[in-house]
Protein backbone atom coordinates (compact mmCIF):
# COMPACT_ATOMS: atom_id res chain seq x y z
CA UNK A 1 0.00 0.00 0.00
CA UNK A 2 1.02 3.61 -0.45
CA UNK A 3 -0.32 7.07 0.33
CA UNK A 4 -0.48 10.08 -1.99
CA UNK A 5 -0.95 13.51 -0.44
CA UNK A 6 -1.02 16.93 -2.08
CA UNK A 7 1.50 19.60 -1.07
CA UNK A 8 1.59 23.34 -1.70
CA UNK A 9 4.45 25.13 -3.49
CA UNK A 10 4.88 22.67 -6.34
CA UNK A 11 8.42 21.89 -7.46
CA UNK A 12 9.88 23.55 -4.36
CA UNK A 13 9.14 20.33 -2.44
CA UNK A 14 11.13 18.02 -4.70
CA UNK A 15 14.57 17.17 -3.38
CA UNK A 16 17.46 18.65 -5.36
CA UNK A 17 15.42 20.85 -7.75
CA UNK A 18 15.48 24.65 -7.99
CA UNK A 19 13.38 27.14 -9.94
CA UNK A 20 13.20 30.84 -10.62
CA UNK A 21 11.97 33.34 -13.22
CA UNK A 22 12.68 36.93 -14.21
CA UNK A 23 11.23 39.42 -16.64
CA UNK A 24 13.55 40.50 -19.46
CA UNK A 25 11.09 42.70 -21.31
CA UNK A 26 9.31 40.23 -23.58
CA UNK A 27 6.23 40.29 -21.37
CA UNK A 28 5.14 43.86 -20.74
CA UNK A 29 1.85 43.14 -18.96
CA UNK A 30 0.95 40.84 -16.07
CA UNK A 31 0.14 37.27 -17.12
CA UNK A 32 -3.62 37.69 -16.70
CA UNK A 33 -4.91 37.17 -13.16
CA UNK A 34 -2.62 37.06 -10.14
CA UNK A 35 0.12 39.41 -8.95
CA UNK A 36 -0.22 43.00 -10.09
CA UNK A 37 3.45 43.38 -10.93
CA UNK A 38 4.74 42.22 -14.30
CA UNK A 39 5.37 38.48 -14.32
CA UNK A 40 8.53 36.79 -15.52
CA UNK A 41 9.00 35.68 -19.11
CA UNK A 42 12.09 33.47 -18.73
CA UNK A 43 12.21 30.63 -16.18
CA UNK A 44 14.31 27.60 -15.36
CA UNK A 45 14.21 24.27 -13.59
CA UNK A 46 17.61 23.08 -12.32
CA UNK A 47 18.70 19.87 -10.61
CA UNK A 48 21.82 19.69 -8.49
CA UNK A 49 22.49 16.23 -9.95
CA UNK A 50 21.98 14.76 -13.41
CA UNK A 51 18.47 13.64 -14.34
CA UNK A 52 17.17 10.94 -16.63
CA UNK A 53 14.79 12.43 -19.19
CA UNK A 54 11.61 11.25 -20.87
CA UNK A 55 9.52 13.38 -23.19
CA UNK A 56 6.46 13.36 -25.42
CA UNK A 57 6.17 16.01 -28.13
CA UNK A 58 3.66 17.44 -30.58
CA UNK A 59 2.53 15.50 -33.64
CA UNK A 60 2.60 18.71 -35.67
CA UNK A 61 5.01 18.18 -38.59
CA UNK A 62 6.43 21.69 -38.11
CA UNK A 63 8.06 21.04 -34.77
CA UNK A 64 9.61 24.09 -33.13
CA UNK A 65 13.36 24.61 -32.79
CA UNK A 66 13.50 23.57 -29.08
CA UNK A 67 12.06 20.15 -29.95
CA UNK A 68 14.51 19.74 -32.84
CA UNK A 69 17.34 20.77 -30.51
CA UNK A 70 16.23 18.13 -28.00
CA UNK A 71 16.22 15.51 -30.76
CA UNK A 72 19.90 16.09 -31.53
CA UNK A 73 21.04 14.74 -28.18
CA UNK A 74 22.05 11.09 -27.96
CA UNK A 75 19.46 8.55 -26.88
CA UNK A 76 19.06 8.31 -23.10
CA UNK A 77 21.01 11.51 -22.44
CA UNK A 78 20.91 13.12 -19.00
CA UNK A 79 20.46 16.78 -18.12
CA UNK A 80 20.53 19.13 -15.16
CA UNK A 81 18.92 22.25 -16.64
CA UNK A 82 15.71 23.24 -18.42
CA UNK A 83 15.17 26.79 -19.68
CA UNK A 84 11.75 28.12 -20.71
CA UNK A 85 10.70 31.38 -22.33
CA UNK A 86 7.27 32.85 -23.00
CA UNK A 87 6.07 35.24 -25.75
CA UNK A 88 8.14 33.64 -28.53
CA UNK A 89 7.68 30.06 -29.82
CA UNK A 90 10.97 29.88 -31.78
CA UNK A 91 9.00 27.90 -34.35
CA UNK A 92 9.34 28.01 -38.15
CA UNK A 93 12.72 29.70 -37.62
CA UNK A 94 14.82 27.11 -39.46
CA UNK A 95 18.36 26.12 -38.54
CA UNK A 96 18.91 29.63 -37.15
CA UNK A 97 16.41 28.85 -34.37
CA UNK A 98 18.53 25.91 -33.23
CA UNK A 99 21.73 27.94 -33.48
CA UNK A 100 20.15 30.60 -31.27
CA UNK A 101 19.49 27.98 -28.60
CA UNK A 102 23.11 26.82 -28.74
CA UNK A 103 24.33 30.39 -28.40
CA UNK A 104 22.05 30.99 -25.41
CA UNK A 105 23.32 27.87 -23.68
CA UNK A 106 26.94 28.76 -24.45
CA UNK A 107 26.40 31.99 -22.55
CA UNK A 108 24.61 30.18 -19.72
CA UNK A 109 27.53 27.75 -19.32
CA UNK A 110 29.74 30.67 -18.28
CA UNK A 111 27.43 31.29 -15.31
CA UNK A 112 26.69 27.77 -14.08
CA UNK A 113 27.67 24.18 -14.88
CA UNK A 114 25.14 22.69 -17.30
CA UNK A 115 24.98 19.31 -19.00
CA UNK A 116 22.85 18.75 -22.10
CA UNK A 117 20.50 21.64 -21.26
CA UNK A 118 16.96 21.58 -22.62
CA UNK A 119 15.04 24.58 -23.90
CA UNK A 120 11.30 25.01 -24.30
CA UNK A 121 9.43 27.99 -25.73
CA UNK A 122 5.87 29.24 -26.07
CA UNK A 123 4.38 32.23 -27.82
CA UNK A 124 4.12 33.66 -31.31
CA UNK A 125 5.32 31.52 -34.25
CA UNK A 126 7.74 32.76 -36.90
CA UNK A 127 10.01 35.17 -35.03
CA UNK A 128 13.62 34.67 -33.93
CA UNK A 129 14.32 34.54 -30.23
CA UNK A 130 15.45 37.82 -28.65
CA UNK A 131 18.73 36.20 -27.60
CA UNK A 132 20.19 39.20 -25.82
CA UNK A 133 17.12 39.61 -23.66
CA UNK A 134 17.06 35.92 -22.71
CA UNK A 135 20.81 35.92 -21.96
CA UNK A 136 20.34 38.94 -19.70
CA UNK A 137 18.23 36.75 -17.40
CA UNK A 138 21.32 34.79 -16.38
CA UNK A 139 22.68 37.76 -14.42
CA UNK A 140 19.50 37.94 -12.34
CA UNK A 141 18.46 34.31 -11.85
CA UNK A 142 18.67 32.85 -8.37
CA UNK A 143 20.06 29.48 -9.44
CA UNK A 144 19.35 28.09 -5.95
CA UNK A 145 15.85 29.56 -5.90
CA UNK A 146 12.71 27.87 -4.68
CA UNK A 147 10.22 29.80 -6.76
CA UNK A 148 7.90 27.24 -8.31
CA UNK A 149 4.91 29.57 -8.47
CA UNK A 150 6.91 32.30 -10.18
CA UNK A 151 8.09 29.78 -12.80
CA UNK A 152 4.53 28.50 -13.30
CA UNK A 153 3.32 32.05 -13.99
CA UNK A 154 6.28 32.90 -16.23
CA UNK A 155 5.37 30.20 -18.77
CA UNK A 156 1.75 31.38 -19.13
CA UNK A 157 0.49 32.88 -22.40
CA UNK A 158 -3.29 33.31 -22.57
CA UNK A 159 -3.70 31.24 -19.38
CA UNK A 160 -5.94 32.78 -16.73
CA UNK A 161 -4.20 31.00 -13.84
CA UNK A 162 -0.95 29.20 -13.07
CA UNK A 163 -0.97 25.41 -13.04
CA UNK A 164 1.23 23.57 -10.56
CA UNK A 165 0.81 20.39 -8.53
CA UNK A 166 2.96 18.40 -6.11
CA UNK A 167 2.36 15.02 -4.50
CA UNK A 168 4.27 13.31 -1.73
CA UNK A 169 4.09 9.54 -2.07
CA UNK A 170 4.75 7.49 1.07
CA UNK A 171 5.41 3.79 0.55
CA UNK A 172 4.48 0.90 2.82
CA UNK A 173 8.08 0.66 4.13
CA UNK A 174 8.01 4.31 5.22
CA UNK A 175 10.16 5.63 2.39
CA UNK A 176 8.80 8.50 0.34
CA UNK A 177 9.35 10.46 -2.87
CA UNK A 178 7.89 13.56 -4.49
CA UNK A 179 6.53 14.27 -7.94
CA UNK A 180 5.60 17.79 -9.04
CA UNK A 181 4.77 19.65 -12.22
CA UNK A 182 4.06 23.04 -13.72
CA UNK A 183 2.11 23.42 -16.95
CA UNK A 184 0.65 26.01 -19.28
CA UNK A 185 -2.13 25.78 -21.80
CA UNK A 186 -5.46 27.38 -22.60
CA UNK A 187 -5.75 27.65 -26.38
CA UNK A 188 -4.63 25.54 -29.35
CA UNK A 189 -5.50 22.43 -27.34
CA UNK A 190 -6.16 19.26 -29.32
CA UNK A 191 -5.82 15.55 -28.54
CA UNK A 192 -2.57 15.04 -30.43
CA UNK A 193 -0.22 15.50 -27.50
CA UNK A 194 -2.36 18.54 -26.65
CA UNK A 195 -1.08 22.07 -27.12
CA UNK A 196 0.67 22.80 -23.92
CA UNK A 197 3.90 22.69 -22.02
CA UNK A 198 4.24 20.45 -18.99
CA UNK A 199 7.38 19.97 -16.95
CA UNK A 200 7.30 17.14 -14.41
CA UNK A 201 10.09 16.54 -11.90
CA UNK A 202 10.60 13.79 -9.37
CA UNK A 203 13.15 12.64 -6.83
CA UNK A 204 11.91 9.05 -7.14
CA UNK A 205 14.56 6.47 -8.04
CA UNK A 206 12.64 5.45 -11.15
CA UNK A 207 14.36 3.38 -13.86
CA UNK A 208 14.59 5.06 -17.26
CA UNK A 209 12.51 2.34 -18.96
CA UNK A 210 9.69 2.93 -16.50
CA UNK A 211 9.87 6.68 -17.13
CA UNK A 212 9.35 6.21 -20.85
CA UNK A 213 6.53 3.70 -20.54
CA UNK A 214 4.64 5.45 -17.75
CA UNK A 215 4.88 8.92 -19.30
CA UNK A 216 3.48 7.60 -22.58
CA UNK A 217 0.64 5.90 -20.73
CA UNK A 218 -0.14 8.91 -18.54
CA UNK A 219 -0.13 11.25 -21.54
CA UNK A 220 -2.52 9.00 -23.45
CA UNK A 221 -4.94 9.05 -20.52
CA UNK A 222 -4.80 12.80 -19.92
CA UNK A 223 -3.36 15.38 -22.32
CA UNK A 224 -4.30 13.36 -25.39
CA UNK A 225 -7.93 13.19 -24.26
CA UNK A 226 -8.62 16.91 -24.11
CA UNK A 227 -9.65 19.50 -26.66
CA UNK A 228 -10.33 23.22 -26.42
CA UNK A 229 -10.38 24.12 -30.10
CA UNK A 230 -9.03 21.22 -32.16
CA UNK A 231 -5.73 22.91 -33.03
CA UNK A 232 -2.33 21.31 -32.48
CA UNK A 233 0.63 23.63 -32.01
CA UNK A 234 4.31 23.38 -32.94
CA UNK A 235 5.70 23.36 -29.40
CA UNK A 236 3.66 20.83 -27.40
CA UNK A 237 5.90 19.14 -24.85
CA UNK A 238 5.57 16.99 -21.75
CA UNK A 239 8.97 16.45 -20.17
CA UNK A 240 9.74 14.27 -17.15
CA UNK A 241 13.00 14.74 -15.21
CA UNK A 242 14.10 12.31 -12.49
CA UNK A 243 17.16 12.93 -10.32
CA UNK A 244 16.46 9.91 -8.05
CA UNK A 245 17.58 11.90 -4.98
CA UNK A 246 15.11 10.27 -2.57
CA UNK A 247 16.30 6.73 -3.29
CA UNK A 248 12.67 5.58 -3.00
CA UNK A 249 10.53 4.00 -5.71
CA UNK A 250 7.56 1.76 -6.29
CA UNK A 251 6.26 1.31 -9.82
CA UNK A 252 2.57 1.10 -8.97
CA UNK A 253 2.75 4.10 -6.66
CA UNK A 254 4.64 6.21 -9.19
CA UNK A 255 2.27 5.17 -11.98
CA UNK A 256 -0.77 6.26 -9.99
CA UNK A 257 0.83 9.56 -8.90
CA UNK A 258 1.95 10.39 -12.44
CA UNK A 259 -1.48 9.60 -13.90
CA UNK A 260 -3.12 11.67 -11.20
CA UNK A 261 -0.85 14.66 -11.77
CA UNK A 262 -1.21 14.64 -15.56
CA UNK A 263 -4.99 14.17 -15.45
CA UNK A 264 -5.48 16.98 -12.95
CA UNK A 265 -3.30 19.28 -15.03
CA UNK A 266 -5.26 18.33 -18.16
CA UNK A 267 -8.51 19.26 -16.42
CA UNK A 268 -6.95 22.57 -15.32
CA UNK A 269 -6.08 23.30 -18.94
CA UNK A 270 -9.66 22.61 -20.01
CA UNK A 271 -11.10 24.79 -17.24
CA UNK A 272 -8.72 27.50 -18.39
CA UNK A 273 -9.70 27.08 -22.06
CA UNK A 274 -9.74 30.50 -23.69
CA UNK A 275 -13.15 31.89 -22.79
CA UNK A 276 -14.39 28.50 -21.55
CA UNK A 277 -17.22 28.40 -19.01
CA UNK A 278 -17.70 24.65 -18.61
CA UNK A 279 -15.87 21.31 -18.90
CA UNK A 280 -17.68 18.31 -20.38
CA UNK A 281 -16.80 14.61 -20.48
CA UNK A 282 -17.84 12.82 -23.67
CA UNK A 283 -18.24 9.10 -23.00
CA UNK A 284 -18.91 6.83 -25.96
CA UNK A 285 -19.84 3.29 -24.99
CA UNK A 286 -21.31 0.31 -26.79
CA UNK A 287 -19.16 0.94 -29.86
CA UNK A 288 -17.91 -1.83 -32.13
CA UNK A 289 -14.47 -1.54 -30.51
CA UNK A 290 -12.37 0.90 -28.48
CA UNK A 291 -10.86 2.50 -31.57
CA UNK A 292 -14.29 3.43 -32.94
CA UNK A 293 -15.37 4.70 -29.52
CA UNK A 294 -12.24 6.85 -29.37
CA UNK A 295 -12.85 8.31 -32.81
CA UNK A 296 -16.40 9.31 -31.97
CA UNK A 297 -15.53 10.72 -28.54
CA UNK A 298 -12.69 12.83 -29.90
CA UNK A 299 -14.92 14.12 -32.71
CA UNK A 300 -17.46 15.19 -30.10
CA UNK A 301 -14.81 17.00 -28.06
CA UNK A 302 -13.61 18.83 -31.20
CA UNK A 303 -16.94 19.73 -32.81
CA UNK A 304 -17.50 23.48 -33.06
CA UNK A 305 -21.26 22.98 -33.29
CA UNK A 306 -21.26 20.89 -30.12
CA UNK A 307 -19.01 23.42 -28.34
CA UNK A 308 -21.22 26.38 -29.22
CA UNK A 309 -24.33 24.47 -28.09
CA UNK A 310 -22.60 23.87 -24.76
CA UNK A 311 -21.89 27.59 -24.41
CA UNK A 312 -25.48 28.45 -25.28
CA UNK A 313 -26.67 25.78 -22.82
CA UNK A 314 -28.86 24.39 -25.58
CA UNK A 315 -29.75 20.68 -25.14
CA UNK A 316 -29.68 20.13 -28.89
CA UNK A 317 -28.99 16.39 -29.05
CA UNK A 318 -29.12 16.59 -32.85
CA UNK A 319 -25.59 18.04 -32.86
CA UNK A 320 -24.36 15.12 -30.76
CA UNK A 321 -26.00 12.54 -33.00
CA UNK A 322 -24.86 14.26 -36.19
CA UNK A 323 -21.24 14.34 -35.02
CA UNK A 324 -21.30 10.64 -34.20
CA UNK A 325 -22.82 9.83 -37.59
CA UNK A 326 -20.19 11.92 -39.37
CA UNK A 327 -17.30 10.18 -37.59
CA UNK A 328 -17.52 7.24 -40.03
CA UNK A 329 -17.91 4.61 -37.34
CA UNK A 330 -20.51 1.87 -37.19
CA UNK A 331 -23.70 3.29 -35.66
CA UNK A 332 -27.47 2.93 -35.88
CA UNK A 333 -30.03 5.58 -34.86
CA UNK A 334 -32.38 2.81 -33.67
CA UNK A 335 -29.76 1.59 -31.16
CA UNK A 336 -28.34 4.96 -30.09
CA UNK A 337 -29.15 6.54 -26.74
CA UNK A 338 -27.79 9.86 -25.42
CA UNK A 339 -27.67 10.97 -21.79
CA UNK A 340 -26.73 14.27 -20.14
CA UNK A 341 -25.49 13.04 -16.76
CA UNK A 342 -28.25 10.54 -15.86
CA UNK A 343 -30.98 12.21 -17.93
CA UNK A 344 -32.06 10.40 -21.10
CA UNK A 345 -32.00 12.96 -23.92
CA UNK A 346 -32.52 10.70 -26.93
CA UNK A 347 -33.50 7.13 -27.75
CA UNK A 348 -35.41 5.55 -30.61
CA UNK A 349 -38.54 5.63 -28.45
CA UNK A 350 -37.98 9.15 -27.03
CA UNK A 351 -36.76 11.28 -29.91
CA UNK A 352 -38.33 14.57 -28.87
CA UNK A 353 -37.72 16.34 -25.57
CA UNK A 354 -40.87 17.00 -23.60
CA UNK A 355 -41.07 20.16 -21.50
CA UNK A 356 -40.07 18.44 -18.25
CA UNK A 357 -36.98 16.74 -19.68
CA UNK A 358 -35.94 19.88 -21.53
CA UNK A 359 -36.08 21.88 -18.29
CA UNK A 360 -34.00 19.19 -16.57
CA UNK A 361 -31.50 19.32 -19.43
CA UNK A 362 -31.16 23.10 -19.12
CA UNK A 363 -30.32 22.72 -15.42
CA UNK A 364 -27.60 20.16 -16.20
CA UNK A 365 -26.08 22.34 -18.90
CA UNK A 366 -25.81 25.31 -16.54
CA UNK A 367 -23.35 23.35 -14.40
CA UNK A 368 -19.61 24.03 -14.66
CA UNK A 369 -19.06 20.37 -15.50
CA UNK A 370 -21.18 17.41 -16.58
CA UNK A 371 -21.03 14.28 -18.73
CA UNK A 372 -22.59 13.44 -22.09
CA UNK A 373 -22.87 9.67 -22.58
CA UNK A 374 -23.59 8.13 -25.97
CA UNK A 375 -24.40 4.43 -25.97
CA UNK A 376 -24.19 3.05 -29.52
CA UNK A 377 -25.65 -0.31 -28.50
CA UNK A 378 -23.42 -2.28 -30.89
CA UNK A 379 -20.43 -3.73 -29.03
CA UNK A 380 -18.16 -3.30 -26.01
CA UNK A 381 -15.97 -0.40 -27.17
CA UNK A 382 -15.60 2.47 -24.70
CA UNK A 383 -13.67 5.74 -24.60
CA UNK A 384 -14.01 9.07 -22.79
CA UNK A 385 -12.68 12.37 -24.13
CA UNK A 386 -12.89 15.78 -22.48
CA UNK A 387 -13.73 19.17 -23.93
CA UNK A 388 -15.08 22.61 -23.13
CA UNK A 389 -17.47 25.10 -24.65
CA UNK A 390 -16.56 27.78 -27.19
CA UNK A 391 -17.49 31.34 -26.26
CA UNK A 392 -17.32 34.86 -27.66
CA UNK A 393 -14.15 35.42 -25.64
CA UNK A 394 -12.32 32.68 -27.54
CA UNK A 395 -12.71 34.62 -30.79
CA UNK A 396 -11.66 37.88 -29.14
CA UNK A 397 -8.56 36.39 -27.46
CA UNK A 398 -7.30 34.72 -30.62
CA UNK A 399 -8.16 37.61 -32.93
CA UNK A 400 -5.94 39.81 -30.78
CA UNK A 401 -3.22 37.23 -29.98
CA UNK A 402 -0.27 39.19 -31.37
CA UNK A 403 -1.49 42.49 -29.96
Amino acid sequence: MFQIISLKNGIDNVQGFFTDSVNVGMRTNPANSGPSDIDGDVAFIRSESLCDVSAVFTKNRFQAAPIKHFGRYKKDFQTNFLLVNAKNANAMTGEAGIEDINEIFKSLSSKIAITNPIMSSTGVIGYKLPKEKIISAFERFDFNGKNSHKAARAIMTTDRFAKEICFKVTLENGESFHIAAIAKGAGMINPAMATMLCFIVTDAAIPKNDMDALLQEATADSFNKISVDGDTSTNDSAILLANKASGAYDRDAFKEALKKITFELAMMILRDGEGATKVVAFEVMGAKDNAQAQKAALNLSNSLLVKTALFGEDPNWGRIASTIGASEIECDEEKLSIYYDDLLIYSSTQRELDKQREEQAYKIMKQESFKITCNLGIGNGNYTAYGCDLSYDYVKINAEYRT
